[in-house]
């Protein structure tokens, strides 16, 4: 990216519920701020964006970008007037292609919410080597999935080697608390998927895999995460986790991009804690039968009501495990719902980061890219608290 940018960031896809969020988020975090960013909201239709302007208390002067996802051309045009395109159009394998391939072309950091790991997938073999040369930084799963996951063990992982000189080898991440459910952006995106597999069935090999998205680069054999289980780390009964078929992949794919610093066997799964004996088996049992995503009826565009959000929250705990018996703790906490009011203010607060960051054009995680800076933004900016526990 070479040229002058008319904006810092853009949110495509203002006009959706999540989108809302982020602008919103936008709007008001940065009100009056030295470092405010020029931002725009893009969407398809003016007048929706304009009328959502008005609903989240947006100045007037705030622009309005006319984008679809079906016009490649308003893509390529969005692309070129904005150093940093925050999407939250999905699901990605629908409506996600052009836009990556928009942003590579121009240069453009690009990021998402994306917890679709075959279209990730497809989009890291066609555009890794044009983004390294035309500098654009494409950075997928901006959200609940996966920077708690990805950032907490980078974080625990800087104080194993701090601590004892070399990375745990082994790692557990552990879903302690969590109130708040997926977002219907998330429900289309797994139904998205599972139709994918149908037409496809190899792509079920990929999905499979731990290691899908680290090409040429195959690791140690992982646990499932498939069915409850005593762990003897936790004391606890553990249960299968819906987003750890993405998370694992992306905790997998920073090592790779990071040159395996945490190690080229790194293990690592997550699961659901319950709770100890017949209760957290019984209650483990009952998780891992249960529909992931219980009742909801919610379609993309739609979401909770402020006070839901704002009632939601999660703790996830990171267990460091070395051969000799050694182990270290760390813990990732945010302060709203994992699948909006949290992931909002991530995907906000990744593109800020983006704009102070410098590296390498290619497709990446936020651990990878981002690291140690995204950690401290979410920090002082987002509601989320990183510790270590002794």
């Amino acid at each position: 990216m070479t040229e002058a940018r008319e904006f810092d960031i853009i949110v495509y896809g203002a006009t959706g519920f999540t989108g809302r969020l982020v602008a919103e988020y936008l709007a008001h975090h940065y009100a009056g701020r030295k470092d405010a960013p020029k931002w725009a909201m893009a969407g398809r239709s003016k007048d929706k964006l304009a009328e959502v302007r008005d609903l989240i208390g947006a100045p007037k002067d705030v622009p309005l970008v006319i984008a679809d996802a079906n016009d490649p051309a308003s893509l390529d045009a969005m692309a070129h007037r904005s150093k940093v395109v925050l999407t939250t159009v999905g699901p990605y394998q629908l409506y996600g292609g052009d836009l990556v391939a928009a942003c590579v072309r121009a240069g453009t950091a690009y990021a998402d919410l994306c917890g679709e790991p075959g279209w990730m997938r497809e989009m890291i073999d066609a555009h890794q080597d044009a983004a390294k040369a035309s500098g654009a930084r494409i950075t997928f799963s901006c959200g609940f999935d996966s920077i708690p996951f990805d950032l907490g063990v980078l974080f625990l992982q800087a104080e194993a080697v701090k601590r004892h000189g070399k990375p745990a080898p082994r790692v557990k991440g552990r879903v302690r608390k969590m109130q708040g459910g997926a977002s219907g952006g998330t429900i289309a995106s797994l139904t998205e998927t599972l139709k994918a597999v149908a037409k496809k069935p190899s792509l079920a090999l990929l999905l499979k895999s731990s290691f899908a998205l680290t090409p040429g680069f195959e690791g140690p054999s992982q646990p499932t995460g498939l069915v409850p289980e005593h762990d003897s780390a936790t004391g606890t009964w553990t249960a299968p986790f819906i987003m750890a078929p993405i998370n694992t992949k992306n905790v997998h794919r920073t090592n790779f991009l990071l040159g395996h610093e945490w190690g080229a066997d790194l293990v690592y799964d997550e699961m659901v804690m319950t709770t100890i004996g017949d209760a957290g088996k019984a209650m483990a049992e009952a998780m891992a039968k249960a529909n992931p995503f219980g009742d909801a009826k919610l379609k993309p565009g739609e979401g909770p009501s402020k006070e839901e959000r704002e009632a939601g929250f999660y703790d996830i705990l990171f267990i460091g495990e070395y051969p000799d018996g050694t182990t270290i703790r760390a813990s990732v906490q945010g302060d709203r719902d994992p699948g909006y009011g949290s992931t909002s203010k991530m995907l906000a607060e990744t593109g800020m980061a983006l704009l102070e960051n410098d590296s390498k054009g290619g497709i990446w995680t936020p651990g990878a890219l981002l690291g140690r800076a995204l950690i401290d933004r979410l920090t002082t900016n987002a509601g989320l608290t990183f510790q270590i526990e002794e």
